[in-house]
């Protein structure tokens, strides 16, 4: 037999957490009426709230591909994508495999039967030429 005061006070307790629970129930179900008043169905909308609302996905539009070494590389960006295309194939391909598909100087070597050095001098320089034409053109470089 348990004490009549333990009793007393897991019967309080007990009672206290249904309190709490039911008035949590009640506060969660008034705010769900809240949100429903408020709200407004796409169907309802008028054109010129659907219109202010709206957005339009334009997929693909400043993506240029460009192919090396039989494989298709993605660049984002007309600025970049026209340098890019300015730049004669070897340095193109160079920029375009070590900063779009991630390879390391000594795998572009391989790819390109060129010396690991070549390639790292060949990379600095078209960054350095690559740079110089998109400051030309009125590119302006985030500062950091």
């Amino acid at each position: 037999m348990k004490d009549p005061l333990e009793l007393r006070v897991q019967n309080q307790f007990g009672g206290f957490c249904t309190r709490v629970l039911k008035n949590e129930a009640a506060r969660i179900h008034n705010e769900y009426a809240r949100q429903r008043d408020r709200e407004k169905s796409l169907g309802e909308l008028t054109p010129g709230e659907l219109s202010q609302i709206a957005t339009v996905d334009k997929p693909f539009e400043n993506e240029h591909i460009f192919e090396v070494l039989g494989k298709p590389v993605v660049v984002t960006g007309d600025l970049l994508a026209e340098a890019i295309a300015k730049l004669p194939e070897d340095k193109r391909d160079v920029i375009l495999l070590s900063y779009f598909l991630g390879m390391s100087d000594r795998e572009i070597s391989e790819h390109m039967n060129v010396v690991r050095q070549a390639i790292s001098k060949r990379r600095a320089k078209t960054l350095k030429e690559l740079r110089e034409y998109l400051e030309k053109e009125g590119f302006e470089w985030p500062e950091i």
